[in-house]
């Protein structure tokens, strides 16, 4: 600030004035220190001023799987407008489903003074989280909750979204139907495989072991899956994607494919509706995923001291025309 204000002809004081908006500063000497400030490339510390005078940092943090995934990049965009209009900044981090990388960003977040916490969990064990929790720092768990730690969450009904696929299949004649999930060991991929159970038992279909596949969605994992699944006499009619990334690589695992099976997915997913067929999904609203958390979480920050709450958002099934491909 002091080179600023040598540079400028002015008073450190009359400087900071200029920053920080104050009145009773000349325009023409105003125009003279953002000359200065533009020439030596002068930022303001915001976090420093902030927090010397009380306030917030003006930031919260949002960790998710991959930043590169459609699914999260709407999410953060939906959490970005709500920050926006509480005059916040987010900082963003991919933990790539690993938990020590969510800690290891988590703990940064905290210790860059963020005002929130929005984190995608990558694990189980969330203790290291009750210190920070308890001196002041909200967290809200989106799309899975928290493994061994009460706090807010918000959610999507996998469970109903499943038996609705399921069902939906059934419905125009499948009884072979086969479900390809992610890891087991992740919140989502459990409760999806759950419903798939439950689907089966509400509609009368044996549930059949086989017909699952469970694990990490790689092209040749997937690959391989729909070779086991889809051939032989005893082969699935239908499949059900357990989220978008699994249903592109269903996609292409069958582009040329003689016997294309009825599909549904769980996640909706740019193109969806333009493919040969269009692809039925279980689809919900990204964006409300994300409102609703960051609105969760500013209401903690503005002092909030309620119960933590569990919010279980709605899906709804799009019947496109490759659910509905008979047997």
């Amino acid at each position: 600030m002091s080179d600023v204000a040598r540079l400028a002809g002015v008073s450190i004081k009359t400087v900071s004035r200029v920053v920080n908006d104050e009145p009773a500063v000349h325009p023409d000497t105003a125009e003279r220190v953002m000359a200065a400030i533009e020439q030596l490339g002068f930022r303001r510390n915001l976090g420093a001023r902030n927090l010397r005078r009380g306030l917030t940092t003006g930031t919260i943090g949002l960790i998710v799987e991959d930043v590169g995934n459609p699914f999260y990049s709407e999410l953060n965009r939906a959490v970005e407008r709500i920050a926006t209009s509480f005059g916040r900044q987010v900082l963003t981090g991919s933990s790539e489903e690993n938990s020590d990388r969510e800690r290891e960003l988590v703990l940064e977040f905290c210790a860059r003074r963020v005002d929130g916490i929005l984190v995608v969990p990558a694990g189980l064990q969330h203790g290291y989280l009750v210190p920070e929790m308890r001196a002041g720092t909200p967290v809200v768990f989106i799309d899975r909750p928290a493994g061994d730690i009460v706090a807010d969450t918000v959610l999507v009904d996998n469970l109903g979204g499943t038996i609705e696929a399921v069902t939906h299949l059934a419905q125009h004649g499948h009884r072979r139907i086969a479900f390809l999930g992610d890891s087991p060991d992740i919140f989502t991929a459990a409760e999806r495989l759950r419903g798939f159970r439950e689907g089966c038992v509400r509609n009368g279909i044996t549930y059949d072991e086989s017909l699952v596949s469970m694990g990490t969605p790689t092209p040749d994992a997937v690959g391989n899956a729909v070779k086991r699944l889809l051939d032989g006499p005893d082969a699935a009619t239908a499949v059900i994607a357990g989220n978008n990334r699994i249903a592109v690589h269903l996609l292409r695992a069958l582009a040329h494919a003689e016997r294309r099976p009825a599909m549904v997915g769980f996640d909706d997913f740019e193109l969806a509706d333009l493919l040969d067929p269009p692809v039925t999904v279980v689809a919900h609203d990204v964006s409300a995923l994300g409102h609703a958390a960051a609105e969760l979480l500013f209401a903690r920050v503005q002092g909030d001291q309620s119960p933590p709450r569990k919010v279980v958002l709605p899906v709804h099934l799009v019947a496109r025309g490759s659910g509905e491909v008979a047997p």
